[in-house]
């Protein structure tokens, strides 16, 4: 029998980082969109709904290993699922 996902909503926390705690593979799958202040944003490593916050990669700076830089940024978040076509 086929899932009915019209009325599923993406997790309160989730990251796209395997080592976090808040990792959903299954999640991540079905293809989690995310708007930051209204607007579409798609660098998005980790988001939390409640405390209304995202952690974005920033593509011009790196870390001291090499890895992107991400900072955490506050407002209005809001994840959904998007429709495959």
């Amino acid at each position: 029998m086929p899932e009915d996902h019209s009325t599923d909503v993406p997790p309160n926390h989730l990251s796209i980082d395997p080592r976090s705690a808040f990792y959903d593979e299954e999640v991540l799958r079905r293809d989690v969109g995310i708007r930051f202040k209204g607007v579409e944003t798609t660098n998005v490593h980790e988001y939390n709904v409640a405390e209304g916050w995202v952690r974005v990669e920033v593509p011009t700076a790196k870390d001291r290993r090499g890895n992107p830089m991400i900072l955490k940024l506050s407002g209005t978040v809001e994840p959904y699922f998007r429709l495959a076509e």
